[in-house]
């Protein structure tokens, strides 16, 4: 008779995957930021709220303290906040900065994103929630 070992059976639980990142230009371009508004050891707090032209919109400002609920994300030398809210529409994305002849700043590339609007401001998720309103 064979035995049956049922740890055997049971999946490796699977690896964390960053909520969010950020590439060696956006961080280098955050730390600088910080430094030159006097708040080098504040944070950068990303989150989404309902707006812009596709249905969801970023928003990025500075945080000195983190609150309930936050993923706090230490990369590239940056700490990123991410409130409970926003995490489940930024969950595996990338904070990049950008410099061409449109647009200089920084943009966000999200795996999350069905769809996107021109400016690449705002976005819309696989169940289409979120309310569209008029680009600005």
């Amino acid at each position: 008779m064979t035995t049956l070992d049922l740890n055997a059976l049971v999946a490796a639980p699977p690896v964390p995957v960053s909520i969010i990142s950020i590439t060696p230009r956006a961080a280098v371009k955050a730390k600088a930021l910080l430094e030159a508004r006097g708040v080098a050891d504040a944070a950068l707090r990303v989150f989404v709220v309902g707006g812009g032209c596709s249905g969801y919109q970023y928003g990025m400002a500075i945080a000195s303290d983190t609150e309930a609920g936050d993923a706090v994300i230490e990369d590239e030398g940056v700490r990123i906040l991410v409130d409970a809210d926003s995490q489940q529409y930024v969950a595996g994305a990338e904070i990049d900065y950008v410099e061409d002849l449109m647009k200089s700043g920084f943009t966000i590339h999200n795996p999350n994103a069905t769809s996107s609007c021109a400016c690449g401001s705002s976005f819309q998720t696989a169940d289409g929630s979120g309310q569209a309103r008029a680009c600005h």
